[in-house]
């Protein structure tokens, strides 16, 4: 009989009150140790949703920047089993499931990755090469570290990584107000993290990438099959990719003054 172990999980939040009470919800008693780290800078509840429930350990902690503050985090858990969750995201029951039947065996693997259900404007993006999207966000802490990007950090694995069958809901971009808050913030450091790579803006950067984005996602990936939702998102993705690089141009041009 192989002895059932124990899982962390970390969350990393800020203004995130209408997004936490489900993200925690979904992993009672799914995993053991929640540690949450809230950004100092957050304005809303998000803090008090989260102290509310029993056995999660909350913090508010000065931002460090993605990478930085999810390694503070990790160093908060207490058991060598981690899932990397975030507050707009939400443990399906299938996956709750799986991931009960995971404590009870052997361990195969140093890392699992899992399908992501990614909602925008409300709706599920089956298309756009939104789905799957398999991201790694379950791992052995032992094995596995995070990197330190600005921006889309990710989880450095030299060892195997297994797949785990169940999806993770992530309710991105509930609305477009949301969409372009995070938007500016993400170009911003996108840009940023190109600039002190010595990277440089050009005119095909600038003007043919969010052309061919757009055509990637919304033909190619069959992004009209999402309907206008797979336009918008096609259009707005075009646009990301349009801001990033000007901001880029700009960063560069004021070195060079």
């Amino acid at each position: 009989m192989v002895e059932s172990f124990k899982i962390s999980s970390i969350i990393i939040a800020r203004d995130e009150e209408t997004n936490i009470h489900r993200c925690i919800k979904s992993q009672l008693n799914v995993v053991d140790d929640i540690v949450v780290i809230v950004d100092s800078r957050t304005t809303d509840k998000t803090i008090q949703i989260a102290s509310s429930f029993q056995n999660v350990k909350c913090e508010i902690v000065e931002w460090k920047g993605f990478a930085q503050t999810k390694i503070y985090a990790l160093s908060k858990t207490k058991y060598d089993w981690v899932l990397w969750i975030d507050a707009d995201e939400e443990i399906t029951p299938e996956l709750a499931e799986e991931l009960k039947q995971f404590r009870q065996s052997i361990n195969k693997y140093d890392a699992y990755d899992v399908a992501r259900r990614a909602f925008f404007l409300g709706k599920w993006i089956k298309h756009s090469g939104w789905y799957p999207a398999r991201v790694t966000r379950l791992f052995n802490k032992k094995r596995i570290s995070f990197n330190e990007k600005e921006v889309h950090e990710h989880l450095k694995v030299e060892g195997t990584v297994g797949k785990l069958q169940n999806d993770l809901n992530h309710y991105t971009g509930p609305s477009i107000e949301h969409y372009f808050i995070k938007y500016n913030t993400y170009t911003s450091l996108a840009a940023k993290e190109l600039f002190e790579k010595g990277k440089k803006a050009t005119v095909i950067d600038i003007l043919f990438r969010p052309i061919f984005l757009f055509c990637k996602m919304y033909i190619f990936r069959l992004g009209f099959l999402d309907g206008l939702h797979g336009l918008i998102l096609a259009a707005f993705s075009s646009s990301y990719v349009f801001t990033k690089y000007c901001k880029l141009w700009e960063l560069n041009r004021e070195r060079s003054k």
